[in-house]
């Protein structure tokens, strides 16, 4: 398990996948997906939206209802899981409680016929990829559960895979912990070459270890897309939701101009917006403004609107104002701290502004 990797990761394709269980519902539709060689890919979405299910079917732990699964260009969809070659680590951490960690490292290497000398070094570079050498004669109850989730991956990597899938392999982690190993995937994923596939709820998560990011929804995706460009630019509103926090607006088109767009807010008032996915003129639309892009008191933004500070939380480095603002009394504001000023008050009237370009017009959704 060097840097040096003789076979690159491998290549995934999903060609017009769909998966049902009762043979009425698709929890998965029509998904046609290519996920690059020795790319981390995050699949990402709220309980049910298909993502855990499309991981079962790459794993082959379930057959797909509809369409075919590529590994390397090769049809797996009749490989047993055994036979696909995959690493996989889970929540659970699925380690084998009356075997130590050096004999739970051991057993993927023993099922493929590796000779005792091969299995020793592989298991004792496992170990020291995630910083845990002398720990193989411990069982895994002696270990923490930061520990145990590294064994985990230590496990899933030791064959040296081309393709691991993790399946919520942090969520049963503390905040600290979890940002830590998040970290420790990443760098081993940079160091190994390997094609991870990962699923998580966590849109942190997903932001900090990915290449790409697909967000599903109902089982379909509803954007592909590098964590940056999914942040600063959501396709539609459900992503924009969803991916980090978010202020909306509700209004209708009064008018398309320049690439811009004028939109009447249901209060009354006009704002200027970039159109990301709209219908034209007359439609109804939701306006997407992410809390760090707007600014409070007097500025040269393009579009200033009136507000009543409702609430101040104070998180350390930032200020999360809470305010009223054209009929939407959860609008939020994060202040850096050191711009905080005494006219920012609970209760007090302020103006609040920002950059048209950083206001997206969106299909719209109930407020």
């Amino acid at each position: 398990m060097s840097s040096q990797r003789e076979t690159p990761g491998a290549a995934v394709k999903f060609d017009g996948v769909q998966k049902s269980y009762d043979g009425e519902t698709l929890v998965v539709k029509d998904l046609n997906l290519d996920i690059r060689a020795g790319e981390f890919l995050t699949m990402l979405g709220p309980s049910g939206s298909g993502k855990t299910t499309c991981l079962m079917m790459l794993a082959g732990f379930e057959p797909p209802t509809h369409g075919e699964i590529f590994l390397d260009g090769q049809p797996i969809g009749q490989l047993p899981p055994h036979k696909r070659g995959i690493g996989m680590v889970f929540q659970n951490y699925a380690l084998f409680p009356h075997m130590t960690v050096g004999e739970n490292l051991a057993y993927p290497l023993k099922v493929r016929g590796l000779s005792k000398s091969d299995i020793k070094a592989k298991v004792e570079r496992a170990l020291a990829m995630v910083e845990l050498s002398g720990f193989g004669g411990r069982r895994p109850a002696q270990l923490s559960g930061g520990q145990q989730q590294r064994i985990a991956v230590a496990r899933a990597l030791v064959f040296e895979p081309n393709l691991v899938l993790m399946d919520e392999p942090l969520g049963a982690l503390d905040k600290q912990l979890r940002e830590q190993m998040q970290y420790e995937i990443k760098h081993i994923h940079e160091n190994l070459g390997v094609t991870v596939v990962y699923v998580t709820h966590d849109q942190t998560e997903a932001l900090t270890m990915s290449d790409r990011v697909a967000v599903f929804n109902d089982g379909k995706i509803q954007q592909l897309s590098p964590p940056e460009e999914l942040y600063e630019h959501p396709h539609n509103s459900f992503v924009a939701q969803f991916i980090g926090e978010n202020n909306k607006l509700s209004g209708t088109i009064s008018k398309m101009v320049n690439g811009h767009c004028e939109v009447t807010l249901d209060t009354g008032a006009t704002v200027t917006a970039a159109p990301i996915n709209v219908e034209g003129e007359g439609a109804r639309t939701t306006l997407s403004l992410r809390p760090e892009r707007v600014t409070i008191g007097p500025s040269d933004s393009d579009t200033s609107l009136d507000g009543r500070v409702e609430e101040l939380i104070y998180l350390g480095d930032t200020i999360r104002a809470r305010l009223s603002v054209a009929g939407n009394s959860e609008f939020i504001v994060k202040v850096p701290n050191h711009k905080r000023t005494e006219a920012l008050s609970e209760g007090s009237n302020v103006t609040v502004g920002w950059s048209t370009e950083d206001c997206h017009a969106l299909d719209p959704i109930a407020t």
